[in-house]
C-alpha cells in the first residue's frame, strides 16, 4: 500500500510538472504570427508517417541512421512495458499482464530486451562519435557549453535506464528459477527472457534471495524514476524533438523548395496598382505591420515550432555551402538562437505576470548577426537535409526582408541591383531596350 501511494504521488507529480512546462512551450510557439497549414491533410499525414515515424530522411547517412533507429525503435516499443509498470505501481502488483498473456508476454519482453541491447550499442556509438571520434558536425562552436552537455546527459541517462531494465529482469529471472518471486501466478521454473536468462544467472546468480529482491526493486524503481526524469528533462533539452517531430512534419511546407512566400501587405499593394477596382482587406489592428522579422514574435508559429523541434544534429550546417567555405552562417545556430531567444521572451512573460516587458533585445542583432544572414545563398540545402523538415531559410529570408525594407541595410552590391531593377527593369546597368543588342552583332 505504501509503495502504491509513493508511486502515485511520484507519477502524478512528474506528469503535472511536465504538462506545466509543455504548456509554456506551447504558449511560446503561439506567440508567432498565424499561418495556414491546414491544406492537403492527406499529403500531410503521408509526410508525417514517412519522415517522422518512418525516419525516411535519416537514411541519407546509413550508419548514424541505423544507430538512431535502434534507439528510436527501443523508445517506441518499450512504452508497452512502461504501461505495465504503471499498472503494477498503482495496484501494488508485479508483472500484472503475465498471467493473461502467457508465452506472448515472454516474447514481447524478450523482444524489448533485444531492442534495449541494440539501443545500448547505439548509445555507446553516439557517445563515441561526439567525444572520441569528434565527428565535425558534432563539435562546432555553437555546441559548446550546454548543448554538448545536454546531448551527453541524455545518452548517459539512456545507458542508466537500460541498466535498470536488466537489473529488474535479470534479478527476476533468477528469482523465478528458485520459485521465490514475489509476483503471483507466474508458473514454475525459468521466466525464459532472451537476454536476462543468460546474463541474470551470470551477474546475480550468486546472490541470496533477499539481495535479489532488493536488486529487482532497485531496477524497477530506477526504471520509472529515470523515465519520469527523462520526461521532465525534455522541455529543457533538444530532445523535445521526440514529441514535436510529428506535428512539425505534419505542418511542413508542401510547396516546392525555392518558392518564397509573398508578404500579404506587399501583394495587396501590387494588386491595387494593376487593378484599380481591387480593395485590400482592412488591416488587423492586432497584427504588426512590420516588414520581415526583427524578433521572434515577428515569425510565424510554424517557424517557432521549427526552433523547438531542432535536433541539433548539424546535417543542415554540414550541407551549407556558405558554412563549408568558412562563412559564419550555420543554419543549426539560426534555429538554436531562435529557440534561445524565444525561451528568453517566455521567461520575461512569466516574470511580468503574462505580459512581455521590453528588454531592449531582439533576435536580429543580439543573437543573429547580419553577416550570418547575408552569407546565405538561399540554396535550400539546409531544408533538404533536415530529418524533421525544419526550414531555417524561411527565418533567414524574413530577417533579411526586415533589414532591406525597414532598415535599408542591404549590402552595397544588393543596393546597386535594387536600383537597376527599379530604373532598368533588370539587375544590370543598361535599359531593357538595350538588352537584346547582342542579337544584332
Amino acid at each position: 500500500m505504501v509503495s502504491s501511494i509513493v508511486f502515485i504521488i511520484l507519477f502524478l507529480g512528474g506528469s503535472v510538472f511536465f504538462a506545466k512546462n509543455a504548456l509554456k512551450i506551447r504558449r511560446n510557439i503561439l506567440l508567432g504570427k498565424e499561418i495556414d497549414r491546414k491544406d492537403n491533410p492527406v499529403q500531410r499525414w503521408k509526410t508525417m508517417i514517412l519522415v517522422a515515424f518512418g525516419q525516411k530522411k535519416m537514411f541519407a547517412k546509413p550508419i548514424p541512421a541505423i544507430l538512431h533507429f535502434f534507439l528510436y525503435a527501443a523508445f517506441i516499443i518499450t512504452q508497452i512495458e512502461l504501461i505495465e509498470i504503471v499498472f503494477d505501481g498503482v495496484l501494488g502488483k508485479h508483472r500484472i499482464f503475465r498471467p493473461a498473456l502467457g508465452s506472448f508476454y515472454t516474447f514481447m519482453v524478450s523482444f524489448i530486451e533485444i531492442l534495449s541491447v541494440l539501443a545500448f550499442v547505439g548509445t555507446v556509438a553516439f557517445l563515441s562519435r561526439r567525444n572520441l571520434l569528434k565527428v565535425p558536425r558534432l563539435v562546432k562552436s555553437e555546441l559548446n557549453g550546454w548543448p554538448k552537455l545536454d546531448a551527453n546527459l541524455i545518452l548517459i541517462a539512456e545507458i542508466t535506464l537500460i541498466c535498470f531494465i536488466f537489473m529488474m529482469n535479470g534479478a527476476d529471472e533468477v528469482l523465478y528459477s528458485r520459485g521465490f518471486s514475489h509476483a503471483e501466478n507466474l508458473g514454475d521454473g525459468s521466466f525464459g527472457l532472451t537476454i536476462s536468462s543468460i546474463i541474470g544467472p551470470v551477474i546475480f546468480g550468486g546472490m541470496g534471495d533477499g539481495a535479489l529482491h532488493i536488486v529487482e526493486r532497485v531496477g524497477w524503481w530506477g526504471h520509472i524514476v529515470m523515465v519520469l526524469g527523462f520526461l521532465n528533462f525534455l522541455p529543457y533539452s533538444k530532445h523535445f524533438h521526440i514529441l514535436l517531430a510529428f506535428p512539425n512534419t505534419y505542418f511542413s511546407n508542401l510547396k516546392a523548395k525555392g518558392e518564397f512566400t509573398n508578404m500579404t501587405s506587399v501583394t495587396n499593394e501590387v494588386k491595387a496598382i494593376f487593378d484599380p477596382s481591387f480593395t485590400p482587406p482592412p488591416a488587423d489592428p492586432n497584427v504588426s505591420m512590420r516588414f520581415g522579422a526583427k524578433d521572434v514574435t515577428d515569425l510565424s508559429w510554424k517557424q517557432l515550432l521549427d526552433a523547438y523541434t531542432c535536433t541539433e544534429c548539424g546535417r543542415c550546417t554540414s550541407a551549407c555551402p556558405a558554412n563549408i567555405t568558412g562563412k559564419k552562417l550555420s543554419p543549426r545556430k539560426i534555429m538554436m538562437d531562435t529557440r534561445d531567444r524565444l525561451d528568453e521572451v517566455g521567461k520575461n512573460i512569466d516574470t511580468n505576470n503574462g505580459e512581455f516587458k521590453d528588454d531592449g533585445k531582439a533576435l536580429l542583432g543580439d543573437y543573429i548577426t547580419p553577416e550570418e544572414l547575408w552569407a546565405c545563398t538561399s540554396c535550400n540545402a539546409c531544408v533538404q537535409e533536415c530529418p524533421v523538415n525544419i526550414d531555417p531559410l524561411s527565418i533567414i529570408v524574413d530577417m533579411r526582408r526586415f533589414m532591406v525594407m525597414e532598415q535599408s541595410a542591404a549590402p552595397t552590391e544588393l543596393n546597386g541591383m535594387f536600383t537597376n531593377i527599379e530604373n532598368n527593369g533588370a539587375p544590370w546597368q543598361f535599359s531593357q531596350a538595350d538588352r537584346l543588342n547582342w542579337k544584332n552583332e
